[in-house]
């Protein structure tokens, strides 16, 4: 019986995968596209806005952060918002046409004792008809159950890259730290939106284990974003020189053909990526990109630019949010 290449599949070897980064850059693109297709409406692009409602002061080391307590960037630690603070905020969002609602805190983990006030925030954002996500750290079962029934539809919990080459990037958590809090998310039924980062010195084969380690997952994620490093000074990484960008292209678009049903985002980066470059992700696949100022301390494109760059693609915004569904029900 021969293979359907958009029906999601969990045996992925590594070779496999770095198999199809290989391929001529066009090929893979329209293979990319034809999966695509598949699942979603080509030219339906979801907007999502971030929003830190909780800044710095992170014991993590992640090379690339500015939130870090361990590097000099700038950045002052802030106290949690309030959590009428946030939905206001989450108002404005909806208003400017925003679907999803991701809300982020520098923390290594979350406390029981800030569970109430993060729960509240999210129920009140749900209320408001947007697609709720958090990224908040490493956290317990109990506490995503805790965030479920406050109505979080997604959870955000980055991989950033793959196995091999994580600990030259953080070594204050282990890749199975990371692992295990996904595997809580998922228990505590909320989905999963994990990708990660390319630009920080990796190579190709290491662009190649961060997406068979998500394409070998039980559940495939259903939100998988992909980040181009933005170099913050006084950051280990902040002197990384920039991805070309048909690389770029190319992970999106192995992204696409090895968790099929995924939305696949385009995360941080935008700020130094051309319009070109942004109409051949979408061709390769991504269907969804953050709108808004800033991605939690680094630079956005204005919306004016997005709108712009959306109507001369003939794309259109979705106008609800996409179910939190199983990706492989």
């Amino acid at each position: 019986m021969k293979y359907d290449p958009a029906v999601p599949r969990h045996g992925w070897t590594l070779a496999e995968v770095e198999a199809l980064f290989e391929l001529p850059f066009g090929e893979l693109v329209f293979r990319a596209a034809q999966v695509h297709r598949r699942w979603f409406d080509p030219d339906e692009v979801q907007l999502s806005q971030l929003l830190s409602v909780k800044t710095g002061g992170c014991p993590e080391n992640c090379g690339y952060c500015a939130q870090s307590q361990h590097f000099e960037t700038g950045v002052a630690a802030s106290k949690l918002m309030d959590a009428r603070a946030v939905i206001a905020e989450a108002v404005r969002a909806k208003a400017g046409g925003a679907q999803r609602f991701c809300m982020g805190a520098a923390w290594r983990d979350l406390k029981d004792r800030d569970v109430p006030k993060v729960a509240e925030m999210i129920a009140g954002v749900k209320a408001l008809g947007l697609e709720t996500c958090a990224t908040l750290g490493m956290l317990t079962e109990a506490q995503a159950q805790a965030l479920k029934s406050a109505g979080l539809d997604y959870y955000n919990h980055n991989l950033d890259t793959g196995p091999d080459y994580y600990d030259q990037v953080v070594t204050t958590r282990t890749y199975q730290d990371r692992l295990e809090t996904l595997a809580s998310v998922r228990a505590a039924g909320i989905s999963v939106c994990c990708g990660g980062i390319v630009g920080m010195g990796e190579t190709r084969r290491d662009r190649a284990g961060l997406l068979h380690q998500l394409a070998i997952l039980p559940d495939h994620p259903e939100s998988l974003p992909i980040n181009d490093l933005m170099p913050i000074g006084g950051t280990p990484l902040g002197g990384s020189p920039k991805v070309d960008g048909f690389e770029f292209v190319r992970m999106i678009a192995v992204a696409r053909l090895v968790c099929p049903k995924a939305m696949v985002r385009i995360a941080a980066g935008r700020d130094h990526m051309s319009r070109e470059l942004q109409a051949l992700c979408f061709l390769a696949g991504a269907n969804s990109i953050f709108v808004g100022a800033r991605l939690l301390t680094t630079r956005n494109p204005g919306r004016d630019a997005d709108d712009a760059l959306i109507a001369e693609l003939g794309l259109r915004a979705m106008s609800e949010p996409v179910a939190a569904e199983t990706a492989d029900a």
